[in-house]
């Protein structure tokens, strides 16, 4: 494990002068966690992460363009300069801020949660869903619950739909609008449980520049309230602002 991160560290090193080259800053993302990121009806990438990312954009002066990739290559092909920045529901972790860096948080520290078909499934010794190589699978898997991961966030909820797996747990603000459009087939259970260090930009080690013309619109949005206005119109006026 180790050695795959020293690697991938090295590669990241070796594109820094990409993004120096490129006057467009391509941004990818998953486009597939709404309503953080998702693909609109004209086939175009949408939601918070996007209207974020390009008021970003407008504000460092820079140029971007999306780039969609999935999640469980979404690391490893911005090191490979595929693209230069990460915008996907990303909670900043230790393990992950060996490989690449980011900014500031852009989503404050919030809860992930349990949802099942049924009241009274066994959270501790039953099967849970979870995305593959996302904070949510790995508190699951040291848990006692089986674990049975997914590509996609989709394929997660799916798994309990069809009796898969007995809950799914993920990001509780991906998961409450499920929740409510079920009409009672879903169900929050078992208790919140808050991981990670909120949601960032993921950029290459070596764009430092790029790093500090983001963290200072970020500052900026967070100083004049258009941030919070931003995370209200997407997750509502309970959700954990700035």
């Amino acid at each position: 494990m180790n050695k795959l991160i020293l690697t991938t560290a090295a590669l990241a090193l070796a594109a820094g002068a990409a993004i120096a080259q490129d006057k467009t800053v391509r941004m990818g993302t998953e486009g597939a966690y709404p309503p953080y990121n998702f693909i609109n009806d004209a086939g175009e990438v949408d939601g918070f992460e996007k209207e974020l990312g390009d008021e970003l954009c407008a504000r460092a002066e820079l140029t971007c363009e999306w780039v969609k990739n999935d999640w469980d290559s979404i690391i490893p092909n911005l090191v490979s300069s595929n693209y230069d920045t990460i915008m996907a529901g990303m909670s900043i972790t230790d393990e992950r801020d060996e490989v690449i860096d980011f900014t500031q948080d852009y989503f404050p520290p919030t809860a992930s949660a349990y949802v099942a078909a049924a009241e009274g499934v066994d959270l501790e010794g039953g099967v849970v869903a979870a995305q593959t190589s996302t904070i949510q699978a790995a508190h699951v898997a040291e848990s006692g619950a089986t674990l049975v991961e997914f590509a996609t966030p989709e394929e997660t909820v799916a798994a309990v739909r069809n009796g898969e797996a007995d809950a799914v747990f993920a990001d509780k603000d991906y998961l409450a609008p499920l929740v409510e459009d079920s009409g009672g087939e879903l169900m929050f259970v078992g208790d919140e449980v808050p991981l990670g260090g909120g949601i960032g930009m993921g950029l290459r080690e070596s764009d430092t520049e790029l790093k500090e013309k983001f963290d200072a619109a970020i500052t900026a949005m967070k100083e004049d309230g258009t941030l919070n206005e931003m995370l209200k119109k997407w997750f509502g006026d309970d959700t954990a602002t700035y």
